[in-house]
Formats: C-alpha cells, sequence, structure tokens
C-alpha cells in the first residue's frame, strides 16, 4: 500500500530556506512548502525528522494509558493526594504528543515551524511545571517539609513556566508586535544568530529543571542523618537525574553529528537522542514518583502541605492559560508578516 503513496523528494540543507536548517544536518530535508498530507505521510518516509516524529508519538499514547490507569483505578477524582500525580501525567501526555505534531507540520511554511515550536515550549514549560508540582506533593525531603522554600516552591515554579514559555518563543521572533516599521524588516534572533538563540532556549529550559530539581538533588546527593527520605525511589531517581542531565548535553552540544556532518542525518543524530533520553528519564520519573507517592503518604499525609486543588490542578489551569495567552501574542504577528527573509545578494560577478 505504502508503495502506492508518492512521497515527496527529500532535499539537501542548500535547497530549503535558512530557517529550516538544523546543525551539521546536510541532508534529509522535507520541502518547506509541504501540505498537511505531505507532512503526515512523511511519518512513513526516511527524513531527519521521522524518528523525531515517531520517538515522541508513541510514548504518548504509553504515557495516556497510565493516565487513564490512575484515573480509573485510583478513583484519582475522589482523592486529592493522587492530583499531583494527575497533574503530572497530563503534562507527560502533553509535551511528547506537541513535539511529534510540531515536528511533523513545521515545513509547511517558516510561519508554521514557528507556531509549531510556540506549542512545543509550551509544553515543555508545563511539564516542569508537572514535575514541581508532584515534587512538591512527594518528594520534599521530610527536613524540608512545610518550610518556607516549600510554601513558596511552587508559586516560584509558576514564575519559572511562565517565563520558560516567554524566553524560548523570544529566541525564535524576539519581541511580539515590534518586528516591523514601515520600511524595515526588525533581525530575529532565530535567523540572525541561530547560537545565541539556542543559548537563550538551553537556559530557558535548564533554569526551570534545576530550581524544580532542588529539593530532590539535596534529597540524594546532599543531606545526612535524620530526615533525609532514603528509600527504594532513591535509585529510580538516579535513573532519571542522569537521563535528565544527558538530554540537556544531547541538546546543547548537538553531539554526534557535529563530528561528522552528514553521517548522521536519518539516523542517530542529537536531537533522536534527545527524545530517546527525555522519554527514559520521563519514565524513571514517573516510576519514583509513585513509589514515593505510595511509601510516604501516611506521613506526608500528617505532616505535609495538603494538597488541595488551588496547589495541584488549579496552578496547572493557570499556567496552560497564560501559556496560551503568550503563544498567542507570539503567534498573531507572524500572520501577516514576513519571516526570515533570505538576504539578498548582488547578481554581479563574485
Amino acid at each position: 500500500m505504502l508503495s502506492l503513496i508518492k512521497f515527496q523528494r527529500v532535499l539537501t540543507i542548500n535547497q530549503v530556506p535558512k530557517v529550516f536548517h538544523e546543525d551539521s544536518i546536510i541532508s534529509g530535508y522535507r520541502h518547506p512548502r509541504s501540505s498537511a498530507t505531505d507532512c503526515v505521510l512523511s511519518l512513513f518516509q526516511l527524513t531527519n525528522e521521522t524518528l523525531n516524529i515517531w520517538t515522541h508519538f508513541l510514548p504518548t499514547w504509553y504515557f495516556l494509558w497510565k493516565l487513564v490507569t490512575v484515573v480509573l483505578m485510583q478513583t484519582a477524582w475522589q482523592d486529592a493526594f493522587t492530583w499531583p500525580l494527575v497533574v503530572f501525567l497530563i503534562s507527560c501526555c502533553i509535551y511528547p504528543l506537541a513535539s511529534s505534531c510540531a515536528h511533523t507540520f513545521s515545513t509547511m511554511s517558516a510561519r508554521a515551524r514557528h507556531i509549531c515550536f510556540f506549542f512545543d515550549y509550551g509544553a515543555l514549560s508545563l511539564y516542569s511545571l508537572g514535575s514541581a508540582v508532584i515534587y512538591s506533593a512527594y518528594v520534599f525531603p521530610d527536613k524540608w517539609v512545610n518550610s518556607s522554600f516549600h510554601r513558596y516552591y511552587i508559586p516560584i515554579a509558576v514564575f519559572n513556566t511562565v517565563s520558560c514559555t516567554t524566553l524560548a518563543c523570544y529566541s525564535r521572533l524576539g519581541l511580539p508586535y515590534l518586528q516591523y516599521n514601515h520600511d524595515t524588516v526588525k533581525r530575529f534572533p532565530e535567523c540572525q544568530s541561530p547560537k545565541f538563540s539556542k543559548v537563550l532556549r538551553v537556559i530557558a529550559f535548564a533554569f526551570p529543571y534545576m530550581f524544580d530539581n532542588i529539593p530532590l538533588f539535596y534529597r540524594v546527593f546532599l543531606c545526612a542523618g535524620e530526615g533525609c527520605t532514603h528509600n527504594e525511589a532513591n535509585i529510580l531517581h538516579y535513573y532519571h537525574i542522569a537521563l535528565g542531565l544527558l538530554t540537556g548535553f544531547l541538546f546543547a552540544t548537538h553531539l554526534p553529528e557535529r563530528l561528522a556532518p552528514g553521517s548522521f542525518d536519518y539516523i542517530g543524530h542529537s536531537h533522536q537522542l534527545f527524545h530517546v533520553c527525555a522519554i527514559l528519564g520521563t519514565h524513571f520519573q514517573m516510576q519514583a514518583m509513585e513509589q514515593d507517592m505510595v511509601a510516604r503518604r501516611p506521613w506526608l499525609t500528617l505532616n505535609s502541605i495538603p494538597i488541595t486543588f488551588a496547589n495541584s490542578v488549579g496552578v496547572a489551569l493557570v499556567c496552560v492559560v497564560l501559556n496560551l495567552i503568550i503563544i498567542a501574542l507570539y503567534s498573531l504577528p507572524l500572520l501577516s508578516a514576513p519571516v526570515c527573509p533570505e538576504k539578498k545578494h548582488d547578481k554581479g560577478p563574485k
């Protein structure tokens, strides 16, 4: 059946506009004006995006199955103690789905590419909030429970989530509604300085990750003596931390393709490995959360901050609304403005 489908010809880096270029990826590019149908069909064609899409699309269904299991078997709507787990699992479903959709439809146009990845960034920042919500509920070491840091942890995580989405979107577009005057085009960070743009995105996602994990890092690496919460979940936390750091390393360094440009265009480049490590890290994170939730429930119920709608589901809904507003503010100018124009060159002899 696939033999009857007409796939588009893949292109090289010199055949697509600069906004579509990927560092050290030479070939395997899809047409920069693909239709939605072409984008969907490319799922079954080997391009430099195919594995990026599948490595996040398939795990979405795994996390959705876990979410449904928790909701149905643990009657989450009746048990407030499970609400942070539900919030976390919803974020685990959203971020790989948003990523796979962004990679699928990002070649419809330059505008579509920016907007798709705006949603991807918003989903990732929501996942960071989901991690903060579940850490606040189940992970804080005993000696930090009900401390001042614990009480301000979620509000700061909300601020970090909004800042993450804003900075990540800014790294592609600059300031919304201030892009153009009557005569000139304001320079887009993504187009004019891709390395600086990448640094901004690394900062945007690294800072919430580091803040969210402060209680976990203290618990598994620094805490000693009474009140340090040593249990069987700690080994899973180690796996999750290692994979999280590896994920960040791959995202920032573009290894291994940077060592041999063109050799990993289709299979084995850093973004594929980044996706795989992120999903595995999330899997171990989820398992550790479940173990902490079960093992520590009696003690946390008596001693920790009570879990309410406001500090679990409520803050997640607030961040969803704020992220959508930010994405709208950055997306609307793109609907009526040129994006990343190619530099004009003289036609005379070089």
